[in-house]
């Protein structure tokens, strides 16, 4: 029983000898990369034919591209600094901080080319930086769904409470709320200004509370930008939400409404704003942006530029290696 024993046991230890050895020897070929694989000789022709493959791929994908960016017809004003009256076009932020004069503006708009609706409404900062650390922190997005039954506030400082009460929606991205108002007219008739579904879905069904209403919203000694309408819930306040949804660079455009009527060339648009927003105190600018749109978005050329720029790059280099080629040809 012993002898069968030791020979079973002996048996065993020669049949796991092998399987540790393969082992090792698999691992010892991998780890010196030596395992079989994929090594394509990367010849002359290899190279020539990628390149010029890359090339007749992007250049039509940038052209199309392009052309759908050209197609966008966008009319932009600028008119944070003509709005201003001549009386205090040496101090802007005492003329936007006076709530005794009137921030009534108007504006002439000309359509050079048809647009066709929808026309996209915006509203473009400058020199305005959302992505600061604090001013991105300064919010609570717990209160902003549950409200006033949401008690810790205190990411939203310095906005977190007014008279020893909490505000509803506080922090500093809603209590510097975007607050200029634009109507248009067309001939002695006001377009309509679509201003409901210009926020994300998601946001408004699973950010803003229905059930959640502005609470002491700006009333502190200090106004930062725009009221709301405390009998109207969170989740309808689609300026708000707007706004709340921070921009990354320092320029950017926020939707504010849309036109559903085309616009033929040649048209005039008066445009009748309400320049109560202070960009003065910091040397922003406000434009007002019209615009269309494409199977691609907005008006951006950098995509079609780029696409064109590398396709002709791919085809530049195919040629110098094609010359090279014939004139040093290398033998493998």
């Amino acid at each position: 029983m012993e002898v069968d024993g030791s020979a079973s046991t002996v048996s065993r230890g020669a049949q796991s000898i092998p399987l540790q050895s393969r082992r090792q020897r698999a691992f010892y070929q991998f780890t010196q990369q030596s395992l079989p694989a994929c090594k394509p000789v990367l010849t002359p022709a290899w190279v020539i034919t990628t390149f010029l493959l890359v090339g007749a791929i992007f250049i039509p994908v940038g052209l199309i591209t392009l052309h759908a960016s050209q197609n966008v017809v966008e009319i932009v004003d600028q008119y944070d600094t003509e709005c201003v009256p001549e009386a205090f076009k040496g101090n802007k932020v005492a003329y936007i901080k006076d709530n005794f004069i009137s921030k009534n503006c108007s504006r002439y708009l000309k359509v050079y080319k048809h647009m066709k609706a929808p026309i996209y409404i915006y509203y473009q900062l400058d020199n305005y930086y959302q992505n600061h650390r604090r001013y991105v922190k300064s919010r609570s997005d717990q209160q902003l769904l549950h409200g006033l039954g949401y008690n810790d506030t205190s990411s939203c400082k310095p906005e977190e409470s007014k008279n020893g009460l909490p505000t509803v929606p506080c922090g500093l991205i809603a209590w510097s709320l975007f607050n200029d108002t634009y109507t248009f007219i067309r001939g002695r008739t006001e377009l309509k200004v679509n201003r409901k579904n210009i926020a994300w879905k998601s946001d408004r069904d699973h950010k803003f509370g229905k059930h959640v209403y502005p609470f002491n919203f700006q009333n502190g000694t200090l106004i930062g930008g725009g009221k709301l309408d405390p009998r109207i819930p969170l989740s309808d306040q689609e300026d708000l939400i707007v706004w709340m949804r921070t921009a990354a660079l320092p320029s950017f455009r926020k939707l504010y409404g849309r036109i559903e009527e085309d616009l033929d060339a040649d048209d005039v648009l008066l445009v009748n704003l309400t320049n109560n927003y202070n960009t003065y105190s910091f040397g922003g600018k406000k434009k007002i942006v019209l615009s269309t749109s494409s199977w691609l978005g907005g008006k951006n050329d950098f995509l079609g530029l780029a696409y064109t720029f590398v396709g002709s790059t791919s085809i530049f280099i195919s040629v110098v290696f094609l010359l090279l080629h014939m004139k040093n040809p290398r033998t493998l």
